[in-house]
């Protein structure tokens, strides 16, 4: 088999799916036939073959086991480059957002395309404020569930069922631009107010009504936290932590969970069931349940008398099955931009409240170590965003079982942009992976009569 590229200059072509300027082409040559792929450039200079008629002209297909190298779309909505730490939302580094924005305004970054002006920013506010509260009807739903049942599995059945009580078009490509942005607000507001009667219902505790003068992250605080016939205390300084944790967590990309959004949306799903698919893959301790993994391993070591270098010895020993959590990711291969800006929120966060938290103090040693170390260096094992976020959300009072919940909560924008981006594109296609067999040839049925 002879693969063989070649280059054109400018060829201002474009690919079958009506985007992405094609401005060379590559030759494949496999037994004997030619094939040209389109080469897609991106407006960061990525580049991808368009293969979309590589089976139908050669019989075959491209094998990319956890599609580390298959790009499933085109995207306008967030940019990553793993190598060299960069993360931006519309073309705003996340940097830039997590210190001068707000969650509510970078979510309607995320699904409008570009910043709110103060009119658009109003207006959003007060169509958050309008959808906070759920239908009366929850409560007997709430009512019927185990108090040990998980916060995700809560809050997936509860978005689920959130479309019987506000019933969209039965075909997604008639909602127009008006009915998606009240879903997506709709989403958005109840999600939080969701979560919060789920963490009231795991502790026993009566459920707290959204108080319309407070935002989004003041409010959710006030629905996790207060009691009935209390005043609650807006902490200013807690808003703005959780304000930033949500806007670090917003989108990422065609992770996991965004693909499965994505993919069950392909579908024609209505996007109460699509965001259903997107929380339950968070869900998984690969994934959303990250940060958990890390309280739990600082835990471990607190526990054990604090010993960090011997706990990185157990790390590095080949034999052992310790494993360093926090550290490394699947696509950054240097710094993970959101971990230098939560560090910097923990360092500001504590020591402004003259907490001493022991877990913070062997966070801080644990990479002190690890950076200093060829074993991980040598790896690209840096911090990651899961490594400092469990440690902000314990200092607000969340529960771990609670941290893929606020994961879910940040994440929602992203989910809502992209679901609101694949039902856009034209012509809409069903999602359809192929694979390669490898079980038995042709076999005969036996009756059971005559098995072995």
């Amino acid at each position: 088999m002879e693969v063989l590229r070649l280059s054109i200059q400018n060829s201002e072509l474009k690919s079958k799916k009506g985007e992405g300027l094609v401005k060379e082409k590559a030759l494949l040559k496999i037994d004997g036939k030619n094939l040209e792929l389109p080469v897609i450039v991106g407006t960061e200079g990525e580049k991808a073959f368009d293969i979309g008629d590589l089976r139908s002209q050669t019989s075959f297909i491209t094998y990319d086991y956890g599609y580390a190298n298959t790009g499933s779309c085109l995207s306008a909505i967030t940019f990553i480059d793993g190598e060299k730490g960069i993360l931006r939302y519309r073309g705003i580094p996340v940097e830039q957002l997590a210190e001068q924005s707000t969650f509510v305004e970078t979510a309607y970054l995320l699904i409008s395309g570009k910043l709110p002006n103060k009119k658009e920013a109003d207006q959003f506010s007060k169509e958050l404020t309008e959808h906070a509260s759920l239908h009366q009807d929850f409560k007997h739903i709430f009512d019927g569930i185990p108090s040990a049942t998980h916060p995700m599995a809560v809050l997936s059945a509860m978005v689920t069922i959130l479309s019987g009580f506000h019933v969209p078009s039965g075909d997604p490509n008639k909602q127009n631009e008006s009915e998606v942005r009240k879903f997506s607000a709709l989403l958005l507001s109840k999600v939080r107010t969701i979560a919060a009667y789920s963490y009231k219902k795991s502790i026993g505790q009566p459920f707290i009504y959204p108080h319309r003068a407070l935002n989004y992250c003041a409010n959710f605080l006030h629905m996790m936290f207060s009691l009935p016939g209390e005043e609650y205390p807006v902490d200013d300084e807690a808003v703005r932590i959780l304000n930033l944790l949500l806007i670090l967590h917003a989108d990422h990309e065609q992770n996991c969970s965004t693909s499965t959004v994505r993919l069950v949306g392909s579908a024609q799903t209505n996007l109460f069931a699509c965001i259903a698919a997107g929380i339950c893959a968070l869900w998984g301790p690969w994934h959303g349940g990250a940060n958990q993994e890390v309280m739990e391993m600082l835990e471990e070591i607190h526990g054990g008398g604090g010993d960090v270098k011997q706990y990185v010895a157990k790390v590095k020993d080949s034999n052992s099955k310790v494993r360093l959590a926090g550290f490394g990711h699947r696509v950054y291969k240097t710094f993970d931009p959101r971990a230098k800006v939560i560090k910097a929120a923990c360092d500001r966060y504590f020591s402004k409240r003259g907490v001493e938290d022991p877990l913070l103090e062997i966070a801080f040693r644990l990479e002190e170590v690890a950076l200093r170390d060829d074993f991980f260096i040598s790896r690209k094992l840096y911090p990651n965003v899961d490594f400092y976020s469990g440690i902000l959300y314990k200092s607000l009072g969340i529960p771990t079982n609670m941290f893929p919940v606020m994961f879910a909560i940040g994440r929602l924008p992203g989910w809502i942009a992209h679901w609101k981006e694949m039902r856009e594109t034209k012509p809409p296609r069903l999602g359809r992976p192929r694979q390669i067999y490898t079980g038995p040839l042709k076999t005969d049925y036996i009756p059971v009569v005559k098995r072995s």
